[in-house]
């Protein structure tokens, strides 16, 4: 059984930059999972902000994100990561990361939350003006 867990949250000003991770236990090779980050801020509906392939070769980015988040993963370390720079405050959410096992590739349209069956916990990022 997979299970996700995040780390990095925590509190940044504008403007700055932060890093989230992810750690994949319960499964020997996560390469046949497609992973992704997900945030939600309160009385709002969960939002599918980065996306990553099974091999890392093609991601997605939601258009409030696009030029400021990157996410990548090391199958080798069992981790998915996502860095953000250049914060706002309506970035200011719970990030989650989760995890399905099929392909997302290039043409895969936008995360949905129903897409994906296991999730982590979640991790706050608060961002000051």
């Amino acid at each position: 059984q997979v299970q996700l867990m995040e780390s990095g949250g925590g509190s940044v000003q504008a403007g700055g930059s932060l890093s989230l991770s992810c750690t994949v236990s319960g499964y020997t090779d996560i390469i046949n999972y497609c992973l992704a980050w997900f945030r939600q801020a309160p009385g709002q509906e969960r939002e599918g902000v980065a996306r990553i392939s099974r091999s890392g070769s093609w991601s997605y980015y939601s258009d409030s994100v696009k030029g400021r988040f990157a996410v990548s993963r090391s199958n080798g370390k069992k981790e998915l990561y996502l860095t953000m720079k250049n914060v706002k405050p309506e970035d200011t959410a719970m990030y989650y990361c989760a995890a399905k096992n099929y392909q997302c590739g290039a043409d895969a349209p936008p995360p949905r939350p129903s897409d994906f069956d296991v999730w982590g916990q979640g991790t706050q990022v608060t961002v000051t003006s």
